[in-house]
């Protein structure tokens, strides 16, 4: 028998959920689901990401909603709309044996209307982001006024994104005798004020010590100086070749950068932050759950509530500036039971900061050392041995070609054939960290790094002065991301990313800087290009730079839609760095317009 049956989950929802892989409770859910099918008490359940909290409150809704009656009766807010849109999946999961079972799913930087139309046909549970579900109710278009239980996900970080105040004004359109689950990883002062402001003498549950992380995660620290800090980065994936990791950065730019200066050197990444609009969200996330993304560069708030399986490391590419948002960022790994990494880059300035770190979450940091040139290229080799033996041979279909593949080596001894295989990858990393300097530093010496030149994260000196600013009479208008840019002017010019500068995306025209010795190669590459049947110039910034007022709508036979939409909408699809298209003209579905979170 199925251990859920015995917590009181009727069988319907058991086998769906069986089917999904549920086959023993974690601690959190063991404890907390028979508490709350008694309906009887307010509840404050404290546990780390990735124990199953969605199931915690999910299968007792499920149990004790009538769904006969189409009316809201379970309020759930939560932090991201990424978080909202996975609790609303979850629960449709859940309850896919069930019959007349409505769960909406509320949140911002998506159509309203489609979310009214469906609150309107009828629905029990609400999940929602707070300020789209203030708007709708600002609309007089939900009636609360039957809600039984309210749920507060993820209850630290709403109030760290600002919520407080909307938490107030939505739970005052509830009923006073509702109950209120709370669930949060960490137990602030003012997670606290909002149990004793809401609740009646709670059920508390911890699993676990408050504040602290997963038992299963280790935590290593690199120190780094600042201007070697995306090398050391850079070094530590390589180091890692079967990684599939999350990177933290701090800031929304921040996240942009790196990801583009990785699609630039090769590896498979691209970024999520709030300005993407949903459409761009959904395309990142569905191509990081399908691993066709290794890296997912990453802000807090928008990887709040990603909940993704294997992710084997977390990187802080930068420390958090709260540190109870490090617990959140590691719990991204090690979901589930399993193991995994969270590395920390730090300068010797933010020792203080791991210490502090070290104490909220009971465990101690190990002190890592980044890794030569030479241990990077003997683990990728091995790494592509292992691959090679453990590669499914399908002897039918590739039997036909033995022959001539055998043929082709006949000169070759066993021994010549595994070396040229071998190199196949292992010269791409013996070039490239052929001379590569130590990048460890002491703490000691840390203070002396920046003395003697200035140079910015990606280690790039006199930056400016070796790149042409270039213009190219496309833009977002033409549903170009920076990411898509970068791949057409390559793919068109026949060179490499590591040769594209910054790239400057408006609504009708970009300009982007190149390295000057492939100028020549570029404007030869687009001498006779074209996109949608029409003419795509290339030329040399020079006064066209003066402003958004010089695009001339004219030059690219089109009128501007950007004007009446001040800046927002020349930043509207910088965010989405990853993925070369297909740029043979096909018209590509127009993106949506952007939201912040």
């Amino acid at each position: 028998m199925n251990p859920f049956s015995q917590l009181g989950i009727r069988h319907d929802v058991v086998n769906a959920i069986s089917a999904l892989g549920f086959e023993k409770p974690t601690p959190i859910q063991e404890q907390a689901i028979p508490a709350l099918l008694t309906g009887s008490s307010d509840f404050v359940g404290l546990a780390q990401t990735g124990t199953g909290k969605t199931a915690a409150f999910g299968l007792p809704l499920l149990e004790l909603l009538d769904f006969s009656q189409n009316t809201p009766q379970a309020l759930v807010l939560c932090p991201t709309r990424e978080l909202c849109l996975q609790i609303t999946n979850d629960l449709k999961n859940f309850s896919k044996n069930l019959d007349n079972v409505h769960v909406v799913a509320v949140y911002g930087g998506a159509n309203i209307s489609d979310q009214l139309r469906q609150i309107r046909r009828g629905v029990q549970i609400v999940v929602a982001t707070p300020g789209r579900m203030l708007d709708i109710i600002g609309r007089k278009a939900i009636d609360f006024s039957g809600v039984r239980y309210v749920v507060l996900d993820e209850a630290d970080e709403m109030l760290n994104m600002g919520f407080q105040e909307d938490i107030n004004d939505i739970l005052s359109t509830t009923p006073d005798e509702k109950k209120t689950w709370l669930f949060s990883a960490t137990m602030p002062a003012e997670v606290r004020r909002i149990a004793k402001n809401y609740m009646t003498d709670p059920f508390e549950l911890t699993v676990g010590t408050k504040n602290t992380g997963n038992a299963n995660i280790d935590h290593e620290y690199y120190i780094v100086r600042p201007r070697d800090k995306y090398a050391a980065f850079k070094r530590i994936v390589d180091f890692n070749p079967e990684i599939f990791g999350i990177v933290f950065c701090r800031t929304k730019i921040e996240t942009q950068e790196i990801a583009e200066a990785l699609i630039k050197d090769g590896y498979n990444a691209d970024s999520l932050h709030g300005d993407l609009s949903q459409q761009q969200r959904d395309k990142v996330m569905k191509r990081y759950r399908e691993r066709s993304l290794q890296l997912l560069i990453a802000t807090d708030v928008a990887a709040r509530g990603i909940d993704v399986n294997n992710v084997t490391h977390v990187i802080n590419f930068s420390l958090p500036d709260e540190i109870e948002n490090y617990t959140h960022r590691s719990g991204r790994t090690a979901r589930a039971g399993k193991t995994g990494v969270s590395i920390s880059l730090v300068t010797s300035k933010e020792l203080g900061k791991i210490r502090q770190i070290e104490r909220v979450i009971g465990k101690q940091f190990v002190k890592a050392e980044i890794p030569n040139g030479f241990d990077v290229c003997e683990k990728q080799l091995f790494a592509l041995v292992h691959k090679v033996k453990a590669v499914e041979v399908n002897d039918d279909q590739i039997g036909q070609y033995l022959p001539r593949i055998m043929d082709e080596f006949s000169d070759f001894s066993k021994e010549d054939v595994i070396k040229h295989f071998a190199s196949l990858e292992f010269n791409r990393f013996l070039d490239y960290y052929e001379n590569a300097p130590d990048l460890n530093v002491s703490a000691a010496t840390d203070s002396r790094s920046e003395k003697g030149g200035k140079a910015d994260r990606f280690g790039r000196t006199g930056y400016k002065s070796d790149f042409t600013r270039l213009f190219i009479n496309l833009g977002s208008v033409d549903d170009f991301t920076r990411g898509d840019m970068l791949g057409y002017i390559c793919n068109n010019a026949q060179i490499s990313g590591k040769s594209i500068g910054k790239i400057d995306l408006k609504g009708v025209y970009t300009f982007f800087e190149v390295e000057n010795d492939v100028v020549d190669k570029i404007m030869s590459g687009f001498q006779r290009a074209d996109f949608n049947g029409r003419s795509v110039r290339v030329e040399l910034a020079g006064d066209r730079d003066a402003g958004p007022s010089r695009s001339g709508s004219s030059r690219s036979g089109r009128s501007s839609r950007s004007s009446g939409r001040g800046g927002r909408d020349r930043e509207r699809d910088s965010g989405n760095g990853g993925g070369f298209r297909d740029f043979s003209g096909k018209r590509r579905e127009r993106k949506g317009e952007r939201k912040k979170w």
